[in-house]
């Protein structure tokens, strides 16, 4: 393929170009903070269900509390009343008497069970409540640390997209000058070889595959027309001679 050596100079101009763009996607890509971000996200994830949990443990706990006093309340209220009977002295037969008193013991042992049972709850309401305020913190504390991933990331990929900008805006300027099936190789070669389809030719080395040519081809390219499109031996990339290239 016969291609001009100032188009072949654009074309290096080109590859430069979207080696930078594709530096700032696999930057964009590879950026320490989405990691970060996506393992907060994670944790805060099994998080969310370990205080829907706790919640869902103070909200019982509370009604259990609730019902543990009403409990109480009631056999606390029937024993004051049979406590004033007793008391009052307008029961005066001896069976009844008994019967009043065995009553009035019996729900003072209830109560004495009952005060118990209130107690043990109160006790794993505060140790709930405190387990909840425990993942609520961890959460706070997670979420602030995302924030700051997130603002990492924005800057970052503000200050990427802004360069990504500016190439794109160069490479709209260069791509006409290209011929199109000289565009065409150069993006099939870019495509076989991770992003790198042009490569100058410096010091006699191939800066795509970095292989140092042979002098049989340093032969071929020196008696090759100026116009000539060379291909690395080795990697097959379009070569492009530089004043730098050592010929």
């Amino acid at each position: 393929m016969k291609v001009e050596p100032a188009l072949q100079q654009r074309l290096l101009e080109l590859q430069a170009v979207d080696s930078r763009l594709d530096q700032l996607e696999h930057q964009r890509r590879t950026l320490p903070a989405l990691s970060v971000i996506a393992d907060l996200d994670s944790q805060l994830g099994v998080l969310a269900d370990r205080i829907i949990a706790a919640e869902t443990e103070v909200t019982d706990l509370q009604r259990a509390q609730t019902k543990a006093e009403t409990d109480v309340e009631q056999v606390r209220a029937r024993s004051d009343r049979d406590q004033e009977l007793l008391n009052s002295g307008r029961i005066t037969a001896s069976k009844e008497l008994e019967n009043l008193q065995h009553e009035v013991e019996s729900l003072a042992r209830r109560q004495s069970e009952l005060e118990d049972v209130e107690l043990e709850v109160m006790e794993q309401l505060e140790g709930a409540r405190e387990h909840l305020a425990a993942l609520t913190a961890e959460r706070d504390e997670l979420m602030t640390r995302r924030s700051v991933a997130v603002d990492e990331r924005d800057v970052a990929f503000a200050k990427t997209d802004a360069e990504s900008v500016d190439l794109r805006a160069d490479r709209a300027a260069i791509a006409p000058d290209i011929p199109t099936d000289l565009a065409a190789l150069y993006e099939k070669l870019r495509a076989d070889n991770a992003g790198v389809g042009a490569a100058a030719l410096r010091q006699r080395r191939c800066e795509g595959c970095r292989m140092e040519l042979t002098p049989i081809d340093i032969g071929r390219i020196r008696e090759s027309a100026e116009d000539e499109l060379l291909r690395c031996e080795e990697c097959r990339r379009i070569l492009v001679r530089t004043a730098e290239s050592g010929l």
